[in-house]
Parts: C-alpha cells; sequence; structure tokens
C-alpha cells in the first residue's frame, strides 16, 4: 500500500508515514459511518458526551507524547503545541461535553400571537447524517479536534482528513478518538491527496463539508457543493488588523505583536499581519519593537530556550519571501529582524518588521501566513478602523488600549469575526466562542454554541391543541364574508383605534363556529 512520508520540516528527517487511502476506501467508510450513526442518534446528548468524555483523561495523560509529534511535524515549539493545541482541546472537550445537552436540548417556543396561541410549536435538533472534516497543517490537531468532537456529540459520524503535510498529526488525533467509548465505524480517518479530498466527499454524497483553507480552495469547494446543495462551512483565513491606541501599554502591545504575529512562526489564519499605531506613540513604539525582536531566539521544536520554531513547508517560505520583495521593491524598509537561528536547520524565515508600507503592497494585502508584521502610522481612529476594514478578509481584529469602553467601541466598528482587546490569536482557544469570519474569511462557525448548532439541523414541530375542532378558520370554502370577518382578526390584534378592535372583537368570536362546522 502506499503511503504519505511525514518528515520533519527544521532537518528533513523521516518520522513516519500514514497509509494511503483510495476513493473506494472513502466509500466504505461512509457506508459504515452511516450505519453506526443511525445507533448513536439515537443516544440522548448528554449520553453521548459521557462516552466522548474519557478522551479529555487521555489528553492529560499523553500530553507531552502528542505535543512532541505535532512540534516534530509541523515545525513549532514544543511549548507552542502544549499551550496552543492540547491545551484548547482539553479545555473543549470538558466544555462541550458539559455544555452540549443544554445547547442541544428541546425547546418550547412561545407564540408569536394568540391568534395562534392553540399552537405549540417545539424546537429541536436533528443529526446532519456523516460530516467530513478537512483540516489543514497549521493547528494540526487542535482545529481538526474540536470540530470533530463537536460533530459527534451532534449526533454525526464523522470522516476526518487532515492535510498531507501533517498526516502524524491528524493520526494522533484518530488514536485520541479511540479512547471515546463510540459505535465502531462512527469515525474515521482517511489520507487522501488534497486536491481530490473536497470532490471526492462532496461526490459520495457527505452530508456536511467543513473545510479550513484557502480562499481559492473554498470558493471551489463552495461551488461544487452547490451542484448538490451539501452545506459547507468554511473558514478561509485573515489578513488581520491591530491597532494601538494613544494610551495603549506599550510593553503589552509590542508583547503582542510578538505573540500574535510570530508565533508558530506567523502560521496563523487569525494572527496579526497589519499593525495601525497612533501617530504619538508610533515612534515608541517602533523603538521597543526592534529591541523585542533582536532578542528573539529561532530553533528546532525540542529547543526549550527557542522562540520560533521553523515554518512548516518550502512552498510557504518561498510565498512570504516574494511577499517581503515585493514590498521592498515598492518602497518598504525592514525596521528589525530576528537574529538568524542555527544555520542546519532548513525551512527558517527570520521574524521581520516591515514599515513604510502601503495597501498597494501584497503583504498588507493579503494573508501572509509568516513571521512578518507591516506597521502603519495613523493620526485618527477613524482613519484607523478604515484601515483596518480595508481588507476582503474578516477573521480577526485586536485593539489595544488602557480605556476598555472606547477600545469596546472601537472593536464593534471591525468587520471581523472576533476582535480582542488587548491581545490577539487567543479566541480560537476559548471554547466558548465561536470561529469564523466577515467577508471571504468564510462562512460559518465552529467552536461554542454556534459551532455545535453547525452540527444539526434545526427541527420545529408544531401541534394543535384545540379539542374538537373541524377545520381551521383559514381553510377552505373561501368568500366575502370570510374575507371580512378574517380581516376582522387583523385589526383585533393589530389595530390603532379602539372602536374598530372592537368591531374587529365580534368579526373574530363571528369565526368560532366555523372551526367546529364540517
Amino acid at each position: 500500500m502506499k503511503a504519505t512520508i511525514s518528515i520533519n520540516p527544521a532537518t528533513g528527517e523521516k518520522l513516519g508515514e500514514s497509509p494511503l487511502h483510495t476513493i473506494g476506501d472513502l466509500t466504505v467508510m461512509l457506508k459504515e459511518a452511516r450505519a453506526a450513526q443511525s445507533a448513536w442518534q439515537q443516544l440522548s446528548v448528554r449520553q453521548r458526551a459521557q462516552k466522548i468524555n474519557p478522551i479529555r483523561d487521555y489528553l492529560v495523560a499523553e500530553m507531552d507524547s502528542l505535543s512532541a509529534t505535532i512540534a516534530s511535524e509541523n515545525g513549532k515549539l514544543k511549548f507552542e503545541a502544549l499551550a496552543t493545541e492540547i491545551l484548547p482541546a482539553i479545555a473543549a472537550i470538558n466544555y462541550y461535553c458539559k455544555k452540549a445537552p443544554q445547547f442541544l436540548k428541546n425547546r418550547r417556543i412561545s407564540p408569536s400571537t394568540i391568534a395562534f396561541a392553540n399552537y405549540r410549536s417545539q424546537l429541536r435538533y436533528e443529526p446532519l447524517g456523516v460530516v467530513g472534516i478537512i483540516s489543514p497543517w497549521n493547528y494540526p490537531f487542535a482545529i481538526a479536534f474540536s470540530e470533530v468532537i463537536c460533530a459527534l456529540l451532534g449526533g454525526n459520524g464523522v470522516i476526518l482528513k487532515t492535510a498531507t503535510e501533517t498526516q502524524l498529526s491528524g493520526l494522533a488525533v484518530a488514536r485520541v478518538i479511540e479512547a471515546a467509548d463510540l459505535p465502531r465505524g462512527l469515525f474515521h480517518f482517511i489520507n487522501i491527496p488534497g486536491r481530490i479530498a473536497g470532490d471526492a466527499f462532496l461526490k459520495n454524497g457527505i452530508d456536511k463539508l467543513f473545510f479550513t483553507g484557502s480562499v481559492e480552495i473554498g470558493k471551489y469547494l463552495m461551488k461544487k457543493a452547490s451542484e448538490t446543495l451539501t452545506p459547507v462551512s468554511l473558514e478561509l483565513g485573515g489578513n488581520d488588523a491591530m491597532i494601538v491606541c494613544e494610551d495603549a501599554d506599550l510593553d503589552l502591545a509590542v508583547g503582542g505583536v510578538i505573540w500574535g504575529g510570530l508565533s508558530n512562526a506567523g502560521q496563523s489564519c487569525g494572527g496579526i499581519e497589519r499593525i495601525y499605531v497612533h501617530e504619538q506613540i508610533y515612534d515608541n513604539f517602533l523603538t521597543q519593537l526592534r529591541a523585542r525582536i533582536s532578542t528573539l531566539r529561532m530553533g528546532e521544536w525540542h529547543d526549550p530556550d527557542a522562540d520560533i520554531g521553523v515554518m512548516t513547508t518550502t512552498k510557504q517560505v518561498n510565498s512570504v519571501r516574494q511577499q517581503v520583495d515585493d514590498a521592498l521593491d515598492k518602497g518598504a524598509r525592514i525596521l528589525a529582524q530576528a537574529p538568524n537561528g542555527p544555520t542546519h536547520l532548513k525551512n527558517v524565515y527570520e521574524p521581520t518588521v516591515l514599515i513604510d508600507v502601503t495597501h498597494e503592497m501584497a503583504i498588507m494585502q493579503h494573508e501572509t501566513f509568516g513571521p512578518v508584521v507591516g506597521v502603519i502610522k495613523f493620526k485618527t481612529i477613524e482613519e484607523a478602523i478604515e484601515l483596518a476594514n480595508d481588507s476582503y478578509l474578516g477573521l480577526t481584529g485586536s485593539v489595544w488600549s488602557r480605556n476598555l469602553k472606547k477600545a469596546e467601541k472601537i472593536a464593534a466598528r471591525i468587520k471581523a469575526g472576533a476582535v480582542t482587546i488587548n491581545d490577539h490569536l487567543m479566541s480560537h482557544g476559548l471554547a466558548e466562542t465561536a470561529w469564523g469570519g466577515f467577508k471571504q474569511s468564510g462562512i460559518g462557525r465552529t467552536h461554542g454554541k454556534l459551532g455545535l448548532l453547525e452540527m444539526v439541523e434545526p427541527q420545529h414541530i408544531i401541534t394543535d391543541l384545540l379539542p374538537g375542532i373541524k377545520r381551521k378558520i383559514y381553510w377552505h370554502p373561501y368568500s366575502e364574508q370570510l374575507f371580512r370577518r378574517f380581516g376582522g382578526v387583523i385589526h383585533l390584534l393589530y389595530g390603532k383605534k379602539f372602536s374598530r378592535r372592537i368591531k374587529g372583537l365580534f368579526q373574530t368570536l363571528a369565526l368560532v363556529p366555523r372551526i367546529f362546522s364540517k
């Protein structure tokens, strides 16, 4: 059987391999998942949570080995794997198993009008069936894990396809899921090439597709899904803005750039890429940022003293380099760049700060997905908000100020799915916070209550509680008299004049015998 080879991006060392599956394998997996799902959905949400909850203890017990697997294959530091992937996964399963029974419970809906008070409306949630999840290589464990858990709690079967570059991390997710008490065949991990994965899922009748990746591929999948009206949830990246107000804590804001823009070697769809700094503090901000960048230490995943790891693919390194070269050719300057790391490391791009950048440059227009940020000076908050919103993407953003009320007002005007005050790149780790963006950053949400609701179909069941009726007042046969009396119902309920409402009352009462007559 053919296999995908996983390598350490820092050294080129072979780490392991993952068997390559076929479209025929996918067909079998879908069949097995559908068979298992029919029994799984009969359990209550609370019963599903009880069967899934043991995964939490497994994650805690295996946190070291899981962190090593993720970091060695992705290139991030082991601490980053622990802090941004394993901890959020543990918090997520703990939260979802507790909250899913409440979020997905049946609810009675109050009547919207007394005219139909005899109808009892109940809202319930029906599983989708079998969902497909295609997850990326930048957070190869955490992104896939939360979506799988929400899908299972929603009563679905799951087929997970993780990025080719991080197959061992995907297999780690599969091993973790095995710690749950699931019906055989309910969950499957599949390794098929990314170029055919979306088409394969859609052509084989997946009930909903969750995709995290590029805008280009997201648009293609949405177009293909339209052929069968298959619902999709798309998270397509960002070009996130950071607004630094004149009253910001500079130490905190500069530290935020290092974390929010450069951790994971900048390979975060919700990471800082565009920085807008008030003119009153611009020079001091740059001075402190230059000093902090010069102290960063680059290293391999297992180096406990390193601050920045390597990038995951050579292709992405080259993409970042092209954007930076384009900016420099158009007048940008490098303010600061971290010292070179160990010379034997591959896929290295030193953290870089650019100034004199403009929105005509690719690096300020498109997602960079690397350890590079551009800084622009602004005079007024209105200007900063306009610059922040000058993007076809809108995943996340941040506002930095000591005045929290002011910061929240600014945040509310930023066109992004999540805006953080005095922090950045952390809302994905909050299980209670929905994840998704505005504009071309995608459609739909994952995480939190909204993410759970993406995994189910809402269904209303409406029951007429009035006994002894033979027909409804709005049924056939129609007549001019029925038209006038039905208009009286509307006047009774919504008319402005008291006299007209009284007349409407008598017209309404005249309709009562109709519902008891054949």
